[in-house]
């Protein structure tokens, strides 16, 4: 699979949740170093969950996947384009989240897809973890409703599941009650799919 073949997998990220930026013109922005600066591109909230994507594919991590699906089968493939697409629904505002203030005229929130975002950069920041889907389920509008996290992931071959699983519910919990003041009642996370962890070789470092 070449770069072309792993990029168009990003095709479910186009028109309005990309501001009326395609794929390619975002990819090569960033290959020209996010140079010069495009007031558009960095203002558009779909534009930048597009080009976190595009970084993850050329992260060793998405290289790995990259490979595996090149050679292994269809399946790989169709779980990196379910990863994209689910970016692509991420890109979506959503509910408004509210915050407190003590002033009770001013008011504010925060959005749904910031916060499944930033649910996703945390589980995606344990090492060997995808994370596929991000779900906020309950009355995030109301201020101490209880809620639910569901994440669905992949995990490199290898890790102590329960334990990997643990890591991102504390990671998550504590990011959430740092940003937010959502009351998280639980954080579900499902790993449905194992990868191989590739050994590094001399000529990788």
């Amino acid at each position: 699979m070449n770069d072309d073949d792993h990029e168009s997998m990003l095709d479910g990220l186009a028109g309005a949740d990309l501001d009326g930026h395609t794929i390619d013109e975002l990819s090569d922005y960033l290959d020209n170093g996010r140079e010069p600066l495009d007031p558009d591109i960095e203002a558009s909230p779909g534009c930048q969950l597009a080009l976190d994507a595009l970084l993850r594919l050329r992260t060793q991590t998405w290289a790995l996947l990259k490979s595996e699906a090149a050679t292994h089968s269809e399946q790989d493939r169709s779980w990196m384009h379910a990863v994209l697409q689910n970016i692509s629904l991420e890109a979506h505002a959503g509910r408004d989240i509210p915050l407190r203030h003590p002033d009770p005229e001013v008011h504010l929130r925060i959005t749904e897809g910031s916060v499944r975002t930033l649910i996703r950069g945390v589980g995606d920041s344990v090492g060997g973890v995808i994370v596929g889907r991000v779900r906020l389920d309950g009355d995030v509008t109301t201020l101490d409703a209880p809620i639910t996290v569901a994440i669905t992931a992949s995990a490199a071959f290898g890790n102590n599941l329960e334990r990997l699983s643990q890591l991102i519910r504390d990671r998550v919990v504590a990011e959430l009650a740092t940003h937010t003041e959502l009351n998280v009642a639980a954080v579900d996370v499902t790993i449905i799919d194992i990868h191989t962890q590739r050994v590094a070789r001399p000529e990788d470092s």
